[in-house]
């Protein structure tokens, strides 16, 4: 009986004492210093709360492939790590439970020699929960930006003498011209006031290339603002401060490719890091576009049910320009390098939306893996694909919910309408017959049969891309009017870009990027024209600012005009006219290339306006709805139900 009694007793002690030791096990570690032993860690800090509870982590330093690394933190394991082809990098696959609390915590890497080198890192919590972030829909129209060409709110940091374009020169269509982060911030007013809800600005991410940095689009850091644009406070401060005034944030980000001088082409993790990497190593020390293995821009290759092996791989795999190297989604390690970066990005701005440059050409497999991870985690995000095509079926291949033929779903809500952008331009230009002028787009519009969601494709008059829409259209103002009034009126999510609300132009050298690119008057100190208050702006352009501003400002309170269902009327004698209707609201959008100033609405019946009161969406004038109605001649003529 004693013998029982000595082993139970001495039973309860090793429990108590495995409790205690759990106990002990689970408790934070307190981090007194932090340590920057290693060169770098990215994703630079997590958090907690994640769906996906994987996270991996790529760590550069010089010859810490052989390094075995360890980590003592409640929640957290480290599960794998890996080596690479250069022994300067280790990928860390780490677990985060859903226990986890937010904290800091050491990792540990000893060397073959024994010695020890320390990285604190950090896991945050969220700051909202996932279904409060809210991206961009139909009820928004965006304002594209080249921050570079918009205001420089900080002549301070145009230049830095460590990075290798270190000219400001406004005279050079593509030099730096100094705009940055805090003059789109000190802009917010004047981008609230006239109506827009979201900014879409080129991207902000450090390019330090020797020449044309200012685009953004030759990323050399996946995780740091560019110091010309302004510091990651800065751009955290532009989401805070555009969310006061109901205005969302959309990053640009490209999955394709990035800059040359990006800090890993001097030393990369794999053989298969980049796109024709062998080619690059082979001629790095004489690397120009002759040495380059172009990608073909055969684009329709992706759904191309007969396209061959060949030209699939070389859309794909080929780099855009010799200054880009095409980045490799297939291998596993980049993939979930860029992803893990997109998720970043969201947390520490709180973004509003994300704009995929280049969709088409990563590999595709992954860009649906990619959307599909992000949007698992905010449901309510919203992501837009550029995918240049003037095929309402490709560009349609391409938006979530598609019943495509191959079976591919992207996972993407959005996708940009470079089909009906040309269509209006088009029509607006034709001279009017049975099958061209305002048809067009009648005929245009009845392609949306194709989206599974015509309200999340995105629409636009131009882009930092192609010919600004006033030059498109000749510089004929009313025309100009009819086709931003109809973009802003389809069954769409517009884009608007900076400048178009001033008749901004590209006559001299019509599709030159430089120049499409010009800098807004105002945005710089001393500058005669001020955009922003008026002043300097001709009769014209204040004209077509005030245009602009009052039909973004009754958009912004419009259902219709959002959401609303869509009927539309064959274009007959040069007039074609389309109705947006949301319970008792119904606008109506009448184009008119024709001289004539009034019109029979007998057409129109079915709308159910007969006998009803309307009011100018522009001039305010209220009218009844009667049998003939006053047009604007060779103009746009917007009416709506709506009082107030």
């Amino acid at each position: 009986m004693k013998t029982r009694i000595y082993f139970f007793l001495l039973g309860g002690l090793i429990v108590l004492a495995s409790c205690q030791n759990e106990r002990t096990a689970v408790q934070k570690p307190e981090i007194t210093e932090n340590s920057v032993d290693i060169e770098r860690v990215e994703p630079p800090n997590w958090w907690v709360g994640f769906k996906n509870q994987q996270l991996q982590l790529l760590v550069k330093h010089s010859n810490i492939g052989k390094a075995k690394a360890s980590i003592s933190y409640p929640g957290v394991s480290l599960d794998k790590q890996h080596q690479a082809k250069s022994p300067n990098y280790l990928f860390l696959d780490i677990s985060i439970d859903d226990a986890t609390t937010a904290g800091q915590f050491n990792i540990v890497f000893t060397t073959e020699d024994g010695s020890e080198l320390k990285h604190t890192y950090e896991l945050k919590s969220r700051e909202k929960a996932a279904e409060e972030y809210v991206g961009f829909n139909s009820s928004d129209v965006v304002y594209l930006i080249t921050p570079d060409r918009y205001a420089n709110g900080n002549p301070e940091n145009d230049i830095f003498e460590n990075l290798n374009e270190k000219t400001i020169n406004r005279k050079d269509d593509y030099a730096r011209h100094g705009g940055d982060i805090e003059g789109v911030t000190n802009s917010l007013d004047y981008i609230a006031d006239m109506g827009f809800t979201a900014i879409w600005s080129s991207p902000l991410l450090t390019n330090d290339m020797y020449k044309q940095s200012y685009h953004g689009y030759a990323m050399t850091n996946f995780y740091e603002a560019d110091p010309r644009f302004g510091t990651l406070q800065e751009y955290r401060k532009l989401a805070d401060e555009g969310r006061k005034r109901g205005i969302k944030i959309i990053m640009d980000q490209v999955a394709n490719h990035c800059g040359l001088e990006h800090w890993w082409m001097k030393d990369l993790p794999f053989e298969d890091w980049v796109n024709h990497q062998k080619n690059y190593e082979d001629n790095i020390k004489d690397w120009n576009w002759q040495k380059t293995k172009f990608s073909n821009h055969r684009r329709t290759s992706n759904q191309d049910i007969y396209a061959s092996k060949v030209d699939r791989e070389g859309m794909t795999d080929g780099w855009f320009v010799d200054a880009m190297p095409d980045l490799n989604q297939r291998n596993p390690f980049m993939a979930k390098y860029i992803t893990q970066n997109s998720i970043w990005w969201i947390e520490t701005l709180g973004l509003g939306g994300i704009r995929q440059d280049t969709y088409p050409y990563p590999d595709k497999d992954f860009m649906s893996d990619w959307a599909g991870a992000i949007m698992t985690e905010y449901p309510n995000f919203n992501i837009v694909g550029e995918e240049w095509s003037y095929n309402p079926l490709l560009i349609a291949y391409w938006q979530d919910g598609k019943k495509n033929v191959d079976g591919y779903d992207s996972n993407l809500r959005s996708s940009m309408d470079f089909a009906m952008q040309q269509t209006v331009v088009n029509a607006l230009k034709e001279e009017e017959t049975w099958g061209t002028g305002l048809v067009k787009m009648y005929e245009g519009l009845a392609n949306d049969f194709a989206y599974p969601r015509p309200l999340d494709i995105m629409v636009f008059p131009d882009n930092h891309d192609m010919s600004r829409i006033f030059t498109q259209l000749k510089g004929d103002i009313s025309k100009t009017k009819m086709a931003l009034a109809y973009y802003l009126m389809m069954p769409r999510t517009p884009q608007i870009y900076y400048g178009t609300e001033i008749l901004m132009e590209d006559f001299k050298k019509p599709g030159d990027h430089g120049l499409i690119r010009t800098d807004f008057p105002g945005g710089w100190q001393g500058d005669s024209i001020n955009a922003f208050t008026g002043e300097g702006l001709s009769k014209d352009q204040k004209d077509m600012q005030s245009f602009l501003k009052t039909l973004l400002n009754y958009r912004k309170s419009s259902k219709a005009m959002q959401e609303g269902a869509t009927i539309h009327f064959a274009p007959k004698d040069g007039i074609y006219a389309l109705f947006r209707m949301d319970g008792d609201e119904i606008v109506a959008i009448i184009l008119n290339k024709t001289k004539v100033n009034s019109l029979s609405t007998k057409t129109f019946e079915e709308i159910g306006l007969n006998g009803k009161k309307v009011k100018n969406v522009i001039t305010e004038v209220q009218s009844d709805w009667q049998d003939i109605i006053n047009i604007n001649p060779n103009g746009v003529t917007l009416l709506t139900t709506k009082m107030n």
